[in-house]
């Protein structure tokens, strides 16, 4: 597929949400249903809606999923510092649509938690129903395109708990995006979080013990993937608090950089 900047956005003046792709600094409507049919197209769609300048809409999170599937210990470091053993498949939880913010929204800290952190991650969204899949498809076929991920988590709660629900489920604990950009390798990318311009993290996702495609296939054979679903494909090291006033950054090498302000719950 040829390489697309695509969002989701709310347009005024119909007041609706609706898919764009954004090119030369203008954003154009896709019609309804467009969005998961690029997977089919060779080469970019015809633009024929009116264009957007970014300044008169709102940016929201790119995409509306049935579910967050999250790979937990994907990386070697991130599973040392915190003194986790490496697993032997895939270690998934899920996080839950109310959680999903947007680029430039805010990560709200939960007064049940003393100790918030970020986990910035390369996100893969789901192009076409996915189920299944057997030894000769290739997963990548089924990839709409990549995204940045924030996998916010309440570090004393996942560690009270035993288990991830409560710890990543809090609403604002998912921001996502800008953009889903298709076109991309999704084998050796840089991901790194910086909090206040500082850089936290930084790893490669050649690093990963379960790469994009692994994970898909696996996947495919315990949940069906919907289009627009997201795979969160687990941090690298250096996991470190959030603080209110914060801005956190979470950057993907050819993918893009998601931000997001750091504030106390009301």
């Amino acid at each position: 597929m040829t390489n697309m900047q695509l969002c989701r956005f709310y347009e005024p003046t119909s007041e609706q949400t609706r898919f764009g792709l954004l090119k030369d600094g203008a954003i154009y409507p896709l019609a309804d249903g467009e969005l998961f049919n690029l997977l089919d197209l060779p080469e970019l769609p015809g633009l024929s809606a009116k264009p957007h300048d970014q300044s008169d809409v709102k940016l929201l999170a790119p995409v509306s999923p049935s579910k967050i599937v999250c790979v937990g210990r994907n990386y070697k470091d991130h599973a040392a510092e915190l003194g986790n053993p490496m697993p032997d498949e895939p270690l998934l939880f899920l996080k839950p649509p109310s959680a999903i913010i947007g680029h430039e929204e805010a990560i709200k800290l939960p007064a049940a938690s003393s100790r918030v952190e970020h986990e910035g991650e390369l996100g893969v969204v789901i192009g076409r129903r996915t189920h299944g899949l057997g030894d000769s498809e290739n997963p990548l076929d089924y990839v709409l395109g990549y995204t940045c991920v924030n996998d916010v988590t309440a570090r004393d709660l996942q560690r009270r708990d035993v288990q991830f629900t409560r710890a990543k489920s809090f609403d604002t604990f998912c921001p996502i995006g800008p953009f889903i950009v298709t076109g991309v390798d999704p084998f050796d990318l840089q991901v790194e979080t910086r909090v206040n311009g500082q850089m936290r993290q930084r790893g490669r996702t050649a690093a990963m013990a379960f790469p994009v495609s692994y994970l898909i296939r696996y996947i495919s054979h315990i949940m069906t993937l919907e289009p627009g679903d997201v795979i969160s494909t687990g941090t690298p090291a250096g996991v470190g608090p959030l603080l209110a006033g914060d801005l956190c950054e979470v950057e993907v090498e050819n993918v893009g950089t998601l931000g997001n302000p750091v504030r106390a719950s009301k």
